[in-house]
């Protein structure tokens, strides 16, 4: 599949409502949750603002001149978060564009981003159900706490 990653545009990250909703992990057998979710305080701190903080840094997956998906970090105080200063993931594809590498690009990218702007870890949860958590480990992320759903995972940059 021939796909092309860059940075989001502003005129862009009105996008990031359609991903924050496609990051939503829906075990098997289990019914998506209304969009509307994505308007709860604890989601919003994703999105709401975008561009406005330093941290905030986002790239996109395109085919064809259409965003299929997206990575975007910022210092926010989400199901990841471990500290001040140290930005937490967020990602997510539409469903007919995963299992082809893109994500995993999607993170080498933002990585070293966040390397080349000098930050020293970042961090994210992951449900474990989730089959992204094998794709993290693989990249480097660790699993250093966890609760009844989640793994909260750091990558030492």
């Amino acid at each position: 599949m021939n796909y092309i990653i860059r940075e989001i545009r502003k005129q862009e990250y009105n996008l990031l409502d359609d991903f924050l909703y496609e990051a939503i992990f829906i075990p098997d057998g289990v019914k998506a949750p209304d969009r509307g979710i994505i308007n709860e305080p604890e989601l919003q701190v994703y999105v709401s603002g975008f561009g406005d903080k330093q941290d905030d840094f986002c790239f996109v997956a395109e085919v064809d001149g259409r965003i299929i998906g997206a990575v975007w970090v910022r210092d926010m105080e989400d199901y990841g978060h471990i500290g001040d200063g140290i930005p937490s993931f967020a990602i997510s594809l539409y469903k007919e564009y995963r299992g082809y590498g893109i994500g995993t690009e999607l993170m080498k990218t933002m990585l070293e981003k966040l390397k080349f702007k000098g930050y020293e870890k970042t961090s994210l949860a992951v449900q474990k159900a989730n089959y992204a958590v094998k794709m993290y480990q693989k990249l480097g992320f660790k699993i250093i706490d966890e609760n009844e759903e989640e793994y909260i995972m750091v990558n030492t940059l």
